[in-house]
């Protein structure tokens, strides 16, 4: 299977590593915005070919698979081309800079016959899986809320973004709800179901920024700050709160409480607690087995997506669907409820979703 990259950054920390223990995988070219990128993860990888045009690459090569890992703002035009281009295609989160782009990009896989994935990795990781396995079994009971808490300092410094920083920039696809909070949303859907009802905010705290390196000023226009509070179709109340500008890293906290039980899980020790009602709470931490591969580099996101992208791999090779993980279906139902925030935050109320499309079988 003949694999190529847009995107040099997360290829280097993530994909490349990854696809080392995927068999059946040989990625043949890679394409950044810099050659010297491309260039140099090509060298560390041993791929034999380099860009700094994705087109060009398109092109010149017959892909199997493409992964898509660029700013927001080149989700929908990549993936659009790199169907057309006959191949199936993973892209990173968020899915795109709305919802019509989302809505195309499924729409053409479909019609194309394409495996698409959305690389919400965290849905391979054991103890998210765990989780699910619980919640879907009823050992919790009842769902009645779930918290999620997200609160780092990475942002917080006026200086800590150089300018143009396009993680930092609305037009292209940054900040805090897209990068964090599109996994968060994916989570609690696969846990719970649809979403039916959306309030948040999308906030930027600190807009007013100096370039570290050449003391410029330049202004943020990204969120930094997002809030969100999801009323699911199961009655279920999700509230999610992502902050990149505390003083102090508090880490990501998932809460889930039940009816008859509560998980606890824990990002920067990765331990997962349940408790039954009336009980103490327990260990039932899952080790995942492929953190143990040569070459890797440490942290669940980087370990993740080894299977997430066997999974594709099966499925391209076995002409099937993807048996888990997030199609561009979930794709389209995160960016919806992605956009309900944004429309929040202007309206300050409450924003309805209409029913998400069923994944055919």
């Amino acid at each position: 299977m003949k694999v190529g990259i847009i995107g040099a950054s997360f290829a280097r920390a993530a994909y490349l590593p990854a696809l080392r223990h995927v068999e059946g995988a040989e990625v043949v070219a890679i394409a950044a915005n810099r050659i010297e990128s491309a260039r140099d993860a090509a060298e560390a990888f041993a791929v034999p070919h380099a860009y700094d045009d994705w087109r060009a690459m398109l092109g010149a090569h017959r892909l199997d698979l493409v992964l898509i890992s660029t700013p927001t703002d080149t989700h929908a035009p990549m993936t659009l081309a790199a169907l057309d281009a006959g191949a199936h295609v993973v892209c990173e989160k968020p899915t795109a800079m709305n919802t019509k782009q989302a809505a195309a990009m499924l729409e053409k896989a479909e019609a194309l016959g394409r495996v698409h994935m959305i690389d919400h990795e965290l849905r391979f990781n054991p103890n998210r899986q765990r989780m699910a396995e619980l919640i879907g079994e009823g050992a919790l009971g009842e769902i009645r809320h779930v918290n999620i808490a997200n609160i780092g300092s990475s942002w917080a410094d006026p200086a800590s973004r150089p300018k143009g920083d396009w993680w930092s920039l609305a037009e292209k696809g940054g900040g805090r709800l897209g990068a964090n909070g599109s996994h968060q949303v994916d989570l609690v859907r696969w846990w719970l179901g649809p979403v039916a009802s959306v309030i948040g905010q999308a906030l930027t705290m600190v807009p007013d920024r100096t370039d570290k390196r050449t003391g410029e000023s330049w202004t943020a226009t990204a969120d930094d700050v997002s809030h969100l509070t999801l009323q699911m179709q199961s009655g279920a109340l999700a509230q999610i709160f992502m902050s990149g500008v505390a003083a102090h890293n508090m880490g990501n906290v998932t809460q889930v409480f039940g009816s008859r039980g509560t998980l606890l899980l824990d990002n920067e020790t990765e331990r997962l607690l349940y408790a039954r009602a009336g009980q103490s709470f327990e260990d039932i931490s899952v080790e995942d087995p492929n953190a143990a591969l040569p070459g890797l580099n440490k942290g669940i996101w980087n370990v993740s997506v080894v299977a997430a992208l066997r999974e594709v791999v099966a499925a391209i090779t076995g002409g099937r669907r993807l048996a888990k993980g997030a199609t561009f279906f979930d794709g389209l139902a995160n960016q919806r409820v992605l956009d309900a925030v944004l429309d929040a935050t202007a309206s300050r109320r409450w924003i309805d979703l209409s029913p998400e499309e069923r994944i055919p079988a």
